[in-house]
């Protein structure tokens, strides 16, 4: 299921600035999927990261891989229209290459366990299905 900007709203309440995610393939429901942000050259944090060199933060890297897995999660429990996602942790990141103004990347993330509330997921940053980025990650998804 390919899911655009307006679909991904509905999922989780990232907005701008903040949102990293500009589409979004649930391969498989709560457990993988795909998301596709371009850098634009306008992006705000160009500005201070860095000035002459400018390159996406590697939280920022991190930050999408987490909300595509929230996409991921919250489309299993769309039916639900309370839901909450609280980043808990971050492990094992590793930043390889660069992202940087107007590169397009993909985002893929892999469910690995869930404890309660709390889901587990890799995430991995690909730019011209080179992987520049990953890491493993954790967030509490609360529903009624």
């Amino acid at each position: 299921m390919k899911l655009e900007i307006d679909q991904i709203k509905k999922l989780i309440p990232h907005r701008d600035p903040f949102l990293f995610i500009d589409s979004c393939e649930i391969i498989t429901p709560g457990e993988y999927g795909k998301s596709q942000k371009i850098f634009s050259e306008n992006e705000y944090f160009f500005k201070g990261h860095f000035p002459d060199n400018p390159i996406v933060p590697g939280v920022i890297i991190v930050e999408a891989m987490a909300q595509t897995a929230g996409i991921v999660v919250s489309y299993k429990l769309r039916d639900f229209q309370e839901k909450s996602v609280l980043f808990m942790s971050v492990n094992k990141a590793k930043f390889r290459k660069p992202v940087l103004p107007n590169d397009k990347v993909v985002f893929e993330v892999k469910f690995l366990n869930s404890v309660r509330d709390v889901y587990k997921f890799e995430g991995k940053c690909f730019k011209n299905n080179l992987k520049v980025s990953e890491a493993e990650f954790s967030a509490m998804i609360t529903y009624k």
